[in-house]
């Protein structure tokens, strides 16, 4: 058995955490849950969106699954998804994103495309600092470290699954000396994998293109705040974050999330889309090689999805997220 720390989270979080323990537990899952808090709820247990409570269960277990945070704009504490991040070194944001068997979408030919987010440094460094009361100033910074390491994880992968092509995402036509050290990173570490093909291209010109034909991407290797912005972007192709998992993955431990927001409009109704997460928990057990009750999890919620009678109302359905889940469980028979 593991032992995973589960943080549920805030607005719907609870909701679809317990649907995905549900599952886990009709599947086998080999995993005994911790449950700790963060965000708003670690405020209201705590008095802290960070309590070391969580941090010290994070630190034992080694692997986390986490439900959506709130982040405050503009004002209060600093995000806690960054905060993780950055205390955990988790400096690799892996997004899988691949076309689903009954979610419409402007693409039946189907989109399969992988997103490696550099995860600790960039504009999300948080060097930031005021210029009197008439300007603020943030610092963006890129580190050869950084850059090589998650570039050296996007070729890994394309290795190891099967992928053709890595692309680098980049503004080095106007950054050229950040965003020109990470391509220049990201060309040496290319250099070690012969047999798969490496390109670049400019990040708006790559958000264009994802629009038009996002069949021409497998593997998107990207800056922090680029990444950010087209890890959502490339969600939007296959039917929005609902249908989308996350992993952040460090040397000494990962957290696996739903990258959706709490959706506070809608929490404590029963109807919100679980998917996402149980899907993140998919990438979870494939992390601790438990790959096939993994595959048996990803099977019967495909099997649900594809049959089109029990779906949340995002996914144009009435169904509640207790029916989702006892569907999922059904199909695990």
């Amino acid at each position: 058995m593991y032992k995973v720390t589960l943080i549920p989270g805030d607005g719907i979080g609870p909701e679809i955490s317990e649907a995905v323990q549900n599952v886990f537990a009709a599947a086998g899952a080999p995993v005994t849950w911790e449950i700790c808090y963060a965000g708003q709820a670690g405020i209201v247990q705590f008095n802290d969106p960070l309590p070391e409570q969580t941090l010290a269960s994070i630190r034992r277990n080694k692997v986390a699954l986490k439900g959506p945070l709130t982040t405050q704009v503009g004002e209060g504490y600093r995000s806690i998804n960054v905060s993780l991040r950055k205390t955990f070194d988790l400096y690799c944001n892996l997004r899988p994103v691949k076309s689903l068997p009954g979610i419409k979408t402007r693409y039946p030919e189907g989109v399969d495309l992988v997103v490696f987010r550099e995860n600790t440094e960039d504009l999300y460094s948080g060097a930031e600092h005021r210029m009197g009361s008439y300007a603020a100033a943030g610092l963006k910074i890129i580190t050869e470290d950084a850059s090589r390491r998650i570039a050296q994880a996007a070729f890994e992968y394309a290795t190891a699954h099967g992928r053709k092509k890595v692309t680098a995402v980049h503004k080095a036509n106007i950054m050229k000396l950040t965003d020109g050290l990470f391509l220049s990173c990201a060309r040496e570490v290319a250099k070690k994998f012969p047999d798969i093909h490496y390109d670049e291209v400019i990040i708006d010109n790559l958000c264009m293109q994802l629009v038009i034909q996002p069949q021409k991407y497998d593997v998107l290797l990207a800056p922090n705040l680029y990444g950010d912005i087209i890890s959502d972007l490339c969600a939007g192709l296959v039917g929005g974050l609902g249908v989308v998992p996350g992993a952040n993955i460090g040397t000494e431990c990962a957290i696996f999330e739903a990258v959706h927001g709490t959706a506070p409009d809608i929490a404590g109704r029963n109807i919100a889309n679980p998917a996402a997460m149980l899907m993140s928990g998919g990438m979870m057990l494939d992390y601790l090689g438990e790959k096939v009750v993994a595959n048996r999890i990803r099977a019967a919620l495909e099997k649900v999805l594809a049959d089109g009678e029990v779906q949340t109302p995002d996914l144009g359905g009435k169904a509640t997220t207790s029916d989702m889940a006892a569907a999922i469980i059904a199909n695990l028979k």
